[in-house]
């Protein structure tokens, strides 16, 4: 069984939908240090290297890090302290593929850093790399970021670039596109709200289907920016 990690808000009725396509789902608890939009989101709290091995911030609560080391996986804790305020909040908000490490540099955590130097380092200005990315395989992402269009297409990289905004994010005009989805297979991807609500909703379903990836709406209302759904695949 495949598991997920979601924000501790996320509604049951979400919560429900993703078990029956047969994910355990874990929710990341409340981290006290953050402001309220983001102090469940899995992305800022973790940051998954590989599928046995997961770097989390050093004061996530300690009960859900033993949760993390009794299902066997490996977990390190980050070298600094998740903060309320920019950049000290976005140490493990970054964005990993098999060959590649994209984040500002700058801010990422030494750990997680170090574990990464295998990979090809991309440094760019936006820190919260991962909430501006949805992932949909090692060679194709969603975002509304420029500066990581223009960084990633170098690469080689199949890209969709969205104008920002028709986001919700509580206690600000817009949230990010990688927040409100994640991978839970190799070919599907869900989403915490439907494409049909969504502005740019069918340039998304287009350049999914070009993928081979079939979007599932967790909902029918309009996209949320929950932190991402974090999956070991």
């Amino acid at each position: 069984m495949k598991t997920c990690f979601i924000d501790y808000r996320t509604p049951f009725n979400d919560i429900r939908t993703l078990s029956n396509y047969g994910l355990k789902v874990i929710k990341v608890p409340k981290c006290n240090d953050l402001y309220t939009a983001i102090n469940g989101h899995p992305d800022i709290q973790l940051h998954i290297i590989n599928n046995s091995e997961i770097i989390v911030a050093k004061n996530t609560n300690s009960d859900f890090i033993s949760t993390l080391k009794d299902m066997g996986l490996q977990i390190y804790e980050s070298s600094n302290y998740l903060q309320n305020k920019y950049p000290n909040n976005i140490i493990l908000n970054a964005l990993s593929f098999t060959n590649f490490f994209v984040h500002n540099l700058k801010y990422t955590d030494k750990i997680l850093l170090n574990k990464m130097q295998k990979r090809t380092l991309i440094n760019v200005p936006q820190g919260y790399t991962k909430c501006s990315c949805a992932v949909v395989n090692e060679n194709s992402i969603i975002t509304s970021d420029k500066k990581i269009y223009e960084s990633l297409i170098q690469k080689g990289f199949n890209i969709l670039l969205l104008p920002p905004g028709d986001i919700i994010l509580e206690g600000f005009d817009y949230g990010f596109i990688g927040g409100t989805c994640g991978l839970i297979s190799k070919t599907k991807m869900a989403f915490f709200g439907s494409l049909d609500n969504y502005t740019y909703g069918n340039q998304v379903k287009e350049f999914l289907e070009s993928s081979g990836v079939t979007p599932i709406y967790l909902n029918e209302g309009k996209l949320v920016d929950r932190g991402s759904i974090l999956t070991l695949l």
